[in-house]
């Protein structure tokens, strides 16, 4: 086969790995910078895909690995691919899904998916309305725009979260205000999933003092075993977004697992290394049993 991974760079560790384990696999594999891609839209003939003044016209499968910051490029290239039959592992609709965080609450909610509760406001005269609403301090408040772990903040008191809240409203930012899970002691539970499975998870605890677990953020990882039930709210939640490939980040409540979010580019290094999984393996191994030209077809809902 030949595949493409939309890439900013090859030397990205998840890409390289792809790549590594593609070519063990006896396929032909080629990197291509998405935002460097431009599209011929209404072409008579078929629609196109141009890298660097060649038509990309004959590969089998693409691979996105599409950066937070570029989702709107990004995703418009993949659907580009998809009208010209090319199967994307995941596809275009669903990482804009699962890149709303707003609206990807509301589908697993929707879903009957364990989420923490969460409220939505814009309006600062609607602060004390939207504490309430999530149980008051302390709270998480989330930019909606946020990626990693920055973007968040621990609110211990009602005074401390009205003034996050005022700041990002400021700032014109959208926020998502959830309760603040604490049983779960600064800890989550990254699970990979590929197709109807989780294939690896890690636990990933914060820093001393740092109640985010991001491994950017100076958290570690550790490999970890899932319950039945983890594993089946993992599988659920990638399926609602409608991703086949997805890391699920999940907190251990005291009324069992609630998804934090789904991430539709998830990482390797750290899953890898703190499992000893092959999840690029994994990934093209999937690719070889589902990929067929116009077999792309995304039945979430919303």
């Amino acid at each position: 086969m030949r595949i493409g991974i939309l890439s900013r760079k090859a030397s990205l560790f998840s890409t390289r790995r792809l790549r590594e384990a593609a070519e063990e696999r006896g396929h032909e594999v080629r990197v291509i910078d998405y935002l460097r891609c431009y599209m011929n839209i209404t072409s008579r003939s078929r629609p196109s895909v141009i890298y660097q003044g060649e038509e990309l016209k004959d590969f089998d499968a693409v691979i996105p690995r599409i950066g937070a910051s570029a989702t709107f490029y990004g995703t418009a290239v993949v659907r580009q691919f998809e009208v010209s039959g090319v199967y994307s592992v995941n596809e275009s609709q669903a990482i804009s899904r699962s890149r709303d965080k707003l609206r990807s609450l509301q589908l697993l909610a929707r879903a009957g998916i364990g989420l923490p509760v969460t409220g939505f406001a814009r309006s600062t005269k609607d602060i004390a309305g939207v504490l309430e609403v999530v149980g008051g301090p302390p709270v998480v408040i989330k930019l909606l725009e946020g990626t990693q772990g920055v973007g968040v903040v621990l609110a211990e008191t009602r005074k401390a979260a009205e003034a996050v809240m005022q700041a990002f409203r400021q700032l014109d930012g959208n926020m998502l205000v959830q309760e603040f899970v604490g049983e779960a002691g600064g800890a989550d539970i990254r699970a990979f999933v590929i197709g109807r499975r989780v294939v690896a998870a890690m636990r990933r605890q914060g820093a001393e003092g740092e109640f985010r677990s991001n491994i950017h953020q100076g958290g570690t990882g550790s490999k970890v075993k899932l319950t039945p039930e983890e594993r089946k709210t993992a599988v659920r939640a990638a399926r609602t977004m409608g991703l086949n490939v997805a890391g699920v980040d999940l907190l251990r409540s005291s009324h069992g697992p609630v998804v934090m979010e789904v991430n539709s580019s998830p990482g390797l290094e750290g899953v890898e290394t703190t499992t000893g999984v092959d999840v690029a393996g994994k990934i093209i191994e999937f690719i070889e049993k589902n990929a067929a030209p116009g077999k792309t077809r995304d039945r979430a809902r919303g």
